[in-house]
């Protein structure tokens, strides 16, 4: 229980960080933090105490397997993650190239 718990509290420090942050990589580094929350949290609900790797032996079939679809799917979210980040940093430093400045309340009154 209190993995999922420490789980959430990540998740709270990355909203936070999004929240109160001007800069666009603090912002995008907050990002990150709430979605490695989101994959760990999703690992541990496939995680069983004792549980061997899903390789079903039919020499012995009353063993206790972990759930193999949850990590399939953190594999899967985190190339999307990956993509969604690298896009994201391409973002920022084109204005970061435009503008000069990574604080989003001077791109703002900017405008140009």
């Amino acid at each position: 229980m209190i993995v999922y718990l420490l789980c959430f509290i990540l998740f709270l420090v990355g909203l936070y960080g999004l929240i109160t942050s001007r800069n666009l990589v603090k912002i995008a580094i907050s990002m990150s933090i709430m979605e490695f929350s989101t994959f760990l949290f999703f690992a541990l609900v496939g995680y069983v105490n004792g549980g061997i790797a899903p390789i079903v032996d039919p020499a012995d079939p009353v063993k206790i397997y972990v759930d193999p679809l949850p990590q399939a799917l953190v594999l899967t979210a985190i190339v999307i993650g990956l993509a969604t980040t690298a896009m994201m940093m391409a973002v920022i430093i084109r204005l970061y190239r435009k503008y000069g400045t990574f604080d989003i309340r001077e791109i703002k009154s900017l405008r140009g």
